[in-house]
């Protein structure tokens, strides 16, 4: 019934991805975690993002620093954007949520590489901190680093990245309920309006 698509590159990810799970456990409703390239969905239908950074509105830029430290106060999150490191390459994060996915390890891994990021200014990009992160984990490095170069696994991230531009994405995070889709962490009210209506139905 829920998919989401989602890159741990982005703040508002980590704040949809935290305030999901328990409207998801609400409803009694898993959700199918889809772990994305929003890099790739940018270049192929919504270059305005760079257009927007490489010329930023400083009343709206200093207006969206203030909403994400009022929406991370609210989900109890520490975010502090990454003073060194950004936008930050995810692609081997993404992938380790994809090879820990059958494994149920792809939230808690999810979870520690956005609050690495987003709370600690440390690189997700680079192995030493992904080794950390699976340490703290309990993953086996060794087999994490295989799993990440496995074809499959970098098949199921592109198919994913494809699959949510097809279906008219175009950032991250990206929930569909039955099919309609709803972009951003603000739209949770109307996500758990919808799970609430298709229950209803169904019950």
């Amino acid at each position: 019934m829920i998919d989401c698509y989602f890159d741990c590159s982005s703040p508002w990810t980590w704040l949809g991805f935290r305030s999901l799970q328990p409207i998801a456990a609400e409803f009694g409703v898993e959700v199918n975690w889809r772990p994305i390239l929003v890099g790739g969905v940018f270049n192929s239908v919504n270059p305005s993002v760079y257009a927007s950074r490489d010329n930023p509105v400083p009343a709206k830029q200093a207006y969206l620093v203030k909403d994400l430290a009022d929406w991370a106060r609210h989900c109890g999150l520490t975010i502090n954007f990454p003073p060194t490191v950004f936008p930050v390459n995810s692609v081997k994060a993404m992938r380790g949520c994809i090879w820990l996915q059958p494994q149920g390890l792809l939230v808690p891994f999810a979870e520690a590489a956005f609050e690495a990021y987003w709370s600690h200014n440390q690189d997700i990009s680079e192995d030493a901190v992904l080794a950390a992160l699976c340490e703290q984990l309990g993953i086996d490095v060794k087999a994490f680093f295989a799993g990440i170069a496995e074809q499959g696994v970098k098949d199921t991230l592109r198919a994913n990245t494809e699959s949510l531009i097809a279906r008219g994405g175009f950032g991250s995070p990206t929930i569909f309920v039955d099919g309609d889709m709803y972009f951003g962490n603000d739209r949770m009210p109307l996500i758990r309006e919808a799970l609430r209506r298709r229950v209803g139905k169904a019950a």
